[in-house]
């Protein structure tokens, strides 16, 4: 998992895709790759940087103004070519970017092979790709539904951005446990994984909730449930400078985090510390106090940094677990 971008509407797709992975290369990564549509779906990937993914596509035809891009970082699958993504289902019906891990992903396997499928990569992600072609095909249903209907059988976390290529005037977007956010420019729309990618582009943005599923076109975007409950969908107005989230003067991000710091933890304590009146208030915790005070135990969960946060608390009664571990326990509490 790690970054998602997205682009239907009037320009060209490739460099809105590219400038949105060089934006999004803070997360980190270990390969990247993106599909445009054309008078065909093409599709360029690679191991290394996005450096490397522009020398392997330079020269090579991407005309086309829908296209979805990705920078992983593996989770399932070791970092090489094949395992990047976009992924492509068995019979390409399905281009597919992935944030997130599907936890039943070996039965959804299993079945798939039974139906007659083949993989050729080590990810879930090629096998959310072939359940979605599997329903599409046998059920005679449109993208949108197979989409819906597949996401029913997952189990896990997902943030996707799908394009059928018998239906290529739109892109599919779904959000489960994964952030996903959606850029309102004017006559086009842009996807991706947070707001770094879009904010210079336009400022109006709808963020998708869980069991959300957004089909977007180039002038319309309808939002509905997984249980295809028709949303409203609610636009909201980006409050973020470009400078805040460029490498500005420095070489690389990490540079960057080190030296905003000090600033970063003057922001944390920002409304939250007064030295004028002596106090701490924690938005939140106060209305659950009562329970952490009475509690014979807390777990504290978390991923990367988060985690490293969750070191700082107190031992008292507190059981510190990454959350691949949290999920499997017997007992939970």
């Amino acid at each position: 998992m790690c970054g998602i971008v997205g682009y239907i509407g009037k320009n060209p797709a490739y460099p809105v895709l590219i400038n949105g992975l060089k934006k999004l290369e803070y997360r980190g990564y270990d390969s990247a790759g993106i599909s445009v549509v054309g008078e065909k779906v093409k599709t360029y990937k690679c191991k290394g940087k996005i450096e490397d993914l522009e020398k392997h596509i330079k020269g090579k035809d991407l005309n086309g103004v829908i296209g979805i891009g990705h920078t992983r970082w593996a989770t399932h699958g070791e970092p090489n070519d094949i395992n990047a993504h976009p992924h492509k289902s068995q019979h390409g019906h399905f281009i597919i970017i992935h944030n997130g891990i599907i936890e039943n992903y070996a039965r959804l396997k299993n079945r798939l092979t039974e139906k007659g499928y083949k993989f050729y990569t080590e990810t879930d992600t090629e096998i959310l790709a072939n359940l979605i072609e599997h329903i599409y095909l046998k059920g005679e249903v449109s993208a949108e539904q197979a989409v819906r209907l597949a996401l029913r059988k997952v189990i896990g976390a997902y943030g996707l951005v799908i394009i059928c290529a018998d239906e290529p005037e739109q892109l599919i977007a779904a959000r489960k446990g994964s952030p996903l956010v959606i850029g309102i420019g004017e006559d086009e729309y842009f996807i991706a994984s947070d707001a770094t990618p879009i904010v210079e582009y336009t400022k109006s943005v709808v963020y998708l909730n869980d069991n959300n599923i957004a089909v977007v076109t180039k002038g319309e975007l309808s939002l509905k449930t997984i249980d295809n409950n028709v949303l409203t969908p609610k636009i909201q107005t980006l409050d973020l400078d470009i400078g805040e989230i460029d490498k500005g003067d420095f070489e690389h991000f990490m540079l960057k985090e080190i030296f905003e710091q000090s600033r970063s933890i003057q922001d944390t304590f920002r409304g939250r510390i007064s030295k004028e009146r002596n106090t701490i208030h924690l938005g939140g915790l106060h209305e659950v106090m009562p329970k952490l005070v009475n509690a014979r135990r807390i777990i504290i969960i978390g991923c990367g940094t988060s985690w490293h946060a969750g070191c700082f608390c107190p031992p008292l009664n507190n059981t510190l677990m990454y959350w691949s571990e949290f999920i499997h326990m017997v007992t939970l509490i």
